[in-house]
């Protein structure tokens, strides 16, 4: 079974077991193991990830798509993985986050808001005001299609 196969019988079977608020986010296919990786507005269940993997080796046990031996990983995309979907920013609003976008640019900060394809990040930055430097609050609205990369960063303050 293909790459393209598989991604197609993901969304197929996140549709038959009616998991809209559910997306795949990638699926990676190495000798006999397919990882599944998904997201969710909310948060992916370890309930939702083992029905579709059963909903998945049933047809791939029926098929014998990839014979008689391997295995199956359905999982969340995790934490740090990087965003690849503007659906998975608004559930992160709050966090901090890092993002490379347009010509090299970077930014780390605040993710204030997500409206229509911008991306609203908050962070402070030093601006020198005579011999001084002075901080100050800075926001910066990045269009989706310009994020090169983007990741939360987890803080366990």
């Amino acid at each position: 079974m293909q790459h393209l196969e598989v991604i197609n019988l993901v969304e197929k079977g996140l549709a038959e077991l009616e998991y809209a608020d559910t997306f795949l986010i990638d699926v990676k296919i190495k000798n006999k193991l397919i990882e599944v990786f998904l997201d969710s507005d909310e948060n992916v269940s370890f309930l939702k990830c083992q029905k579709l993997s059963r909903w998945l080796e049933a047809i791939f046990d029926e098929n014998k798509a990839f014979g008689e031996s391997y295995t199956l990983e359905v999982s969340s995309a995790g934490v740090g993985s990087p965003l690849k979907f503007l659906r998975q920013y608004p559930k992160n609003i709050g966090r901090i986050i890092d993002i490379k976008y347009g010509d090299g640019k970077s930014v780390k900060g605040l993710l204030k808001t997500v409206e229509g394809n911008l991306i609203c990040v908050e962070y402070e930055a030093k601006i020198k005001e005579g011999k001084k430097n002075k901080k100050v609050i800075v926001i910066d609205e990045i269009k989706f299609e310009d994020i090169i990369e983007s990741r939360i960063k987890i803080s366990f303050n």
